[in-house]
């Protein structure tokens, strides 16, 4: 069946924010004098609050401690890192480029909703999307599929239709639960061993808009 929209997910897969997401959680649970492992962070970002909290606290995203963590991590991510980040190479001119197109574009990201406006704006595709979905929008974060689903549903396209980008296994393993394809960049730091759930993988946006030379999407996907 022809490709007919795209979903994207933003951090680490538009934006180059994954690291700095990594610091800001870091930096949150050592002020809460918690142990914290970096790696282990890493490993743990394209998941929301709902998922690490738990995992490296043993307390409930709604406890009181829970809200606290969270609220910290944000305002770290705010004021300390956000206005520092930039977008991938190629990753406005992708979705641009998909846009004219005539594809169907939405976002479907873990961020919270006041992170993922200025990250959309930093990148400049708003006017490109049809739809942008957050953890404000479903309960339970990626891996579990509630946010693309609701992205899906906004699009009004079915799951064969659409193609997922993302660039963790969170990302793939959400996009195969609804049984929509998944395509990964290798720009949130694992590899292509990592991210072998993915139906193909690129570089990043700048390799992925190279693929597609004067063609469609659809052409550089084979």
């Amino acid at each position: 069946m022809p490709i007919r929209g795209v979903i994207f997910d933003v951090d680490g897969t538009l934006v180059d924010s994954n690291p700095s997401h990594t610091q800001a959680w870091l930096r949150a649970l050592q002020e809460a004098g918690l142990p914290a492992d970096a790696e282990e962070i890493r490993r743990s970002i394209g998941m929301g609050g709902d998922k690490i909290i738990p995992m490296q606290t043993g307390w409930s995203d709604q406890d009181p401690q829970g809200k606290a963590l969270a609220k910290r991590r944000g305002e770290i991510f705010q004021t300390d890192y956000l206005p520092k980040l930039n977008a991938f190479r190629g990753a406005r001119n992708l979705v641009e480029r998909l846009h004219q197109q005539g594809l169907k574009l939405a976002v479907a990201s873990s961020a919270q909703p006041r992170e993922l406006e200025p990250l959309l704006g930093l990148i400049g595709i708003e006017p490109y999307l049809q739809e942008k979905t957050s953890s404000g929008d479903a309960e339970e974060s990626k891996p579990d599929p509630d946010i693309v689903a609701v992205a899906l549903t906004r699009l009004g396209l079915k799951a064969e239709e659409v193609i997922m980008v993302g660039d963790t296994p969170y990302d793939l393993m959400a996009a195969r639960q609804l049984d929509i394809r998944p395509l990964a960049f290798l720009t949130g730091g694992w590899s292509r061993a990592e991210l072998e759930q993915a139906e193909w993988i690129f570089e990043g946006p700048a390799a992925l808009l190279e693929a597609m030379g004067s063609g469609s999407l659809e052409t550089a996907l084979g």
